[in-house]
C-alpha cells in the first residue's frame, strides 16, 4: 500500500499533466479542478442534498459552487475558521441573515466578511458534510491535503453531537482524482458516503468506521497549543 504523500503527489502531477487543474495549480492544495461547478448540479439531484437543511463544508475553491447552491436554496452553511484558531471556530452563513449574494458569501473572503463566527455549541445539527479531497477510491477512502484539519473539525462536531453516526459525508472530485489502489485509513480519517464527479455519483462499495470524536493521543503538540477549543477542554495528549 502506498503512503498518502505518494498518492497525493501522483494525483497532483496527473492533474497538472492532463491540464485538469485551474490556476494556481494542483500541488499542495485541494485541487480546483475543471468541472467543479457541474458537481454541484450532480449533488443537487441526490436525496442527501434534498433532505439537508444545514451543511458543514470545507472552504476550498472546488467546492465553492456547492456552497453557493446551498445558500441559494436557503440552506445554512458552516465553514471552519482557518486552522480553527479562534474560540469561535466556525462561520455560520445563514441565507436569512446574509446581506450579499450567495456567490459573494460562498468564497473564503466572503464568508469571513459576511458570515457570523459561532462557538461549537451555537452550531446547528449538521445534515450533510461536504469535504474537499486530493484523492479518493471507490471503497470510500479519502486523502486530504495533509493538514488534518478536516478530520479535526469533524471530530469536534461529532463530540458536540452536531454530526451523528449516520450524517452523510460527500466529496466532489475530478475523475482523475479517483484512484484504483488502496488508501491507508486510520481511526481519525473521515470515510465517504458518496463521491461526486462532474458526470456521475459513486456510492462506495464498502464502509469504514467513522471517527467517534477526538483521538487526543494522535494530536501533535502544536495543534493542542494553537487551537483554542482544544485548550478550553483542558486535555492533553497522553
Amino acid at each position: 500500500m502506498k503512503p498518502k504523500d505518494e498518492i497525493r503527489s501522483y494525483v497532483w502531477e496527473l492533474l497538472q499533466k492532463r491540464k485538469a487543474a485551474r490556476f494556481p495549480g494542483a500541488k499542495g492544495r485541494i485541487p480546483n479542478f475543471i468541472g467543479a461547478e457541474a458537481c454541484a448540479k450532480q449533488l443537487g439531484e441526490m436525496p442527501y442534498w434534498k433532505a439537508a437543511r444545514v451543511l458543514k463544508s470545507n472552504p476550498d475553491s472546488p467546492q465553492r459552487a456547492i456552497r453557493q447552491r446551498a445558500l441559494a436554496e436557503g440552506k445554512i452553511v458552516y465553514m471552519a475558521v482557518p486552522r480553527l484558531r479562534s474560540d469561535k471556530p466556525f462561520i455560520e452563513l445563514d441565507p436569512k441573515r446574509l446581506k450579499c449574494s450567495p456567490y459573494a458569501a460562498s468564497s473564503i473572503k466572503g464568508a469571513a466578511h459576511y458570515g457570523r463566527p459561532v462557538t461549537l455549541d451555537q452550531v446547528k445539527k449538521i445534515d450533510l458534510v461536504v469535504c474537499g479531497s486530493v484523492a479518493v477510491n471507490r471503497q470510500g477512502a479519502r486523502v486530504g491535503k495533509g493538514g488534518g484539519y478536516s478530520d479535526l473539525e469533524f471530530a469536534l462536531l461529532t463530540e458536540e453531537g452536531k454530526i451523528g453516526p449516520d450524517t452523510p459525508i460527500i466529496t466532489s472530485v475530478h475523475p482523475l482524482q479517483i484512484v484504483d489502489e488502496e488508501i491507508p485509513m486510520t481511526e481519525h480519517d473521515i470515510p465517504l458516503s458518496a463521491i461526486v464527479t462532474p458526470t456521475e455519483v459513486f456510492i462506495p462499495t464498502s464502509s469504514f468506521a467513522r471517527p467517534k470524536g477526538i483521538y487526543w493521543r494522535l494530536l501533535p503538540p502544536e495543534k493542542l497549543d494553537d487551537i483554542p477549543v482544544l485548550k478550553a477542554r483542558g486535555k492533553k495528549a497522553p
